[in-house]
């Protein structure tokens, strides 16, 4: 990883999220001064070298506002749950805008949290690249206007923008859909508690990941002619997040069994892949937390 010899000034949008916050503290961390764009005012971290902005990030005035002498922009927003027009217009055409805003404005590096949704894992597809072949139209809202965001993405000139593609994000967070939000919902309702043990669980912490996004943003990953090996100036690299392998029946016996409620194991073909990050490791990311730790933390917040 190379070191920019100036501080640089970054941009996180989202950053009162579950991702956004993580990467605030993480690029505080190596000496970055941060605008931290959030929607209501006290809610970003409270850091030194962080400087909460409100606003729309969606709004073009307030986007070139907000990126103007900026070195670098993550964005994380994406509006999961809501309704396809509501995805559609933050997610793919407001993160489009602000994008768009960063190019005007000269960004050098914009780094965006996709997702490992955005790959068709169905049954029988097996281990999955960043080559991999994408979803279909047919896949959802949340995987298909993700795709649509990566592809929009992709077509801004200018920047070196890099998309992370993370699986399941595990973090302890009330936003947090792993940590908080399906446990609640197989507490809650018994319908919930079906799953393929065998399954591929492919997952990653929220903090390497906010440390990956960090390194990519302030600079500390050297560019590469070819993106196995780092960022290609100028163009639009996707890179896998994933740590290591886990299965459904890891996941769901830790949270059911921190609930005290019982699984119903369905046996019907499922995805047995991984997410393979290896361009994220020859990129210099080594992920810390393993998954003990990550399904310990899981079940000290529901006990």
């Amino acid at each position: 990883m190379s070191q920019e010899s100036r501080t640089p000034v970054v941009v996180v949008t989202g950053a009162n999220g579950l991702v956004g916050a993580r990467v605030c503290v993480a690029l505080a961390a190596r000496g970055a001064r941060v605008r931290a764009v959030v929607r209501r005012a006290g809610t970003a971290p409270a850091l030194p070298g962080v400087e909460e902005r409100v606003g729309e990030f969606t709004d073009p005035g307030f986007a070139a506002e907000v990126v103007a002498g900026a070195d670098a922009a993550v964005t994380t927003v994406h509006p999961m749950g809501s309704d396809l027009a509501t995805q559609r217009r933050i997610g793919v055409e407001g993160t489009t805008t602000f994008a768009r805003a960063a190019a005007d404005a000269g960004v050098a590096r914009l780094v965006h949290v996709s997702t490992g949704a955005v790959y068709d894992r169905s049954p029988g597809v097996g281990d999955v690249a960043e080559d991999a072949a994408l979803v279909g139209d047919d896949a959802g809202d949340y995987p298909v206007t993700k795709r649509d965001t990566d592809a929009a993405l992709a077509a801004v000139d200018g920047p070196t923008r890099v998309l992370l593609r993370p699986p399941a994000i595990l973090g302890a967070g009330e936003s947090s859909v792993w940590n908080t939000l399906r446990p609640a919902a197989l507490r809650d309702d018994e319908g919930a508690r079906h799953a393929v043990p065998e399954q591929s669980f492919a997952w990653v912490h929220v903090d390497d990941l906010a440390a990956f996004a960090a390194d990519v943003a302030a600079g500390r990953v050297a560019p590469s002619p070819d993106g196995s090996t780092g960022p290609v100036e100028g163009a639009c690299t996707a890179v896998n997040v994933a740590a290591g392998p886990a299965t459904a029946r890891d996941y769901y016996e830790a949270v059911a069994g921190a609930l005290g409620v019982t699984m119903d194991w369905d046996d019907r073909p499922a995805w047995t892949g991984r997410i393979v990050a290896d361009r994220a490791h020859a990129w210099g990311w080594t992920p810390q937390v393993d998954l003990a730790s990550a399904l310990d933390e899981i079940v000290a917040g529901l006990r």
